[in-house]
């Protein structure tokens, strides 16, 4: 029988707990879900108002994954969408997390968390600026630090305060606060910044995403600023033989991470740094903290 939770007064079907996604820790659906429940404080800031993109994995990472921004069938009616036209679709509507059971009702599909720069009620006006590094292997995060802190201070000169996070995955994402200004503006903005950046570091950076020139260095990836574009939100797993984490990290751990390198979270670190440190990512949604671009 298909366990029913009743979470703020919604009932939800939890299906096939015990079901194993993650295979290198033996992680298992229903930890993900209480992952997901017993961390809503610190990622629900970051999901609510921004229509929201799946990543599915429910057979694990090794399974089919498949992207979508279209409301998942089945999607209760008391889950909110918001209307996110597309040239293909103008009548397109995608899922909003605003509260705990639908977010643990998205847990329950097995996802990762993707969201735009913009609020629903503001489609393609950025409150928020994003580089995602991408390092060309033999580089490694520990290149991505060195040219994390370069943007850093390079941002600070223009008024502007950035924060980071991993990614998940091999890189870190950079994340800055900045007042509503149309996504077109941004893009371009941190365009001129990736630019740059491989002009100051050329053998480090790099602004295109050409292959062949990626090897032992980093991609500065800034077209994820574009409106219909999207980034892991902070704290959402990621679809990997372990559950790593898209985790805030401080400053200081990224200077550290220079030399060593080690930056990577999974589920089970997450609780505690939060306890030590608090959402590191709690002044990105805080209209204060806003800069506005030159």
């Amino acid at each position: 029988m298909t366990p029913i939770t009743e979470v703020e007064g919604r009932r939800l079907a939890l299906t096939n707990l015990e079901k194993v996604i993650h295979p290198a820790t033996g992680t298992t659906k229903g930890e993900i879900v209480h992952y997901y429940a017993v961390m809503a404080e610190a990622i629900l800031p970051h999901l609510k108002g921004r229509p929201v993109s799946f990543l599915r994995y429910p057979d694990g990472p090794d399974g089919q994954l498949f992207f979508t921004k279209n409301p998942p069938p089945g999607t209760p009616d008391w889950v909110r969408t918001a209307p996110v036209p597309r040239s293909e679709d103008p009548k397109a509507r995608q899922v909003v997390i605003d509260d705990l059971p639908s977010l643990v009702w998205a847990a329950n599909l097995v996802v990762e968390f993707h969201t735009p720069q913009w609020r629903a009620d503001e489609p393609a006006v950025a409150d928020r600026l994003v580089f995602d590094l991408d390092p060309g292997a033999p580089a490694t995060i520990a290149e991505c630090c060195e040219v994390a802190v370069w943007l850093r201070e390079r941002l600070a000169r223009d008024g502007l305060e950035a924060y980071a996070k991993t990614s998940g995955s091999k890189g870190l994402h950079l994340v800055v606060p900045v007042t509503p200004t149309p996504s077109e503006q941004v893009s371009a903005y941190a365009k001129s910044l990736a630019v740059e950046g491989e002009a100051e570091l050329p053998k480090l950076v790099l602004h295109r995403m050409a292959r062949s020139l990626r090897p032992g260095k980093v991609f500065v990836d800034h077209s994820q600023n574009a409106a219909a574009k999207t980034t892991a939100t902070p704290y959402t797993l990621r679809a990997r033989t372990e559950p790593a984490v898209s985790a805030p990290v401080t400053w200081e751990e990224v200077e550290e991470g220079r030399a060593d390198g080690g930056l990577a979270f999974r589920l089970h670190d997450i609780a505690s740094r939060l306890e030590r440190y608090g959402d590191l990512f709690a002044s990105v949604d805080d209209p204060g903290s806003a800069g506005r671009l030159p």
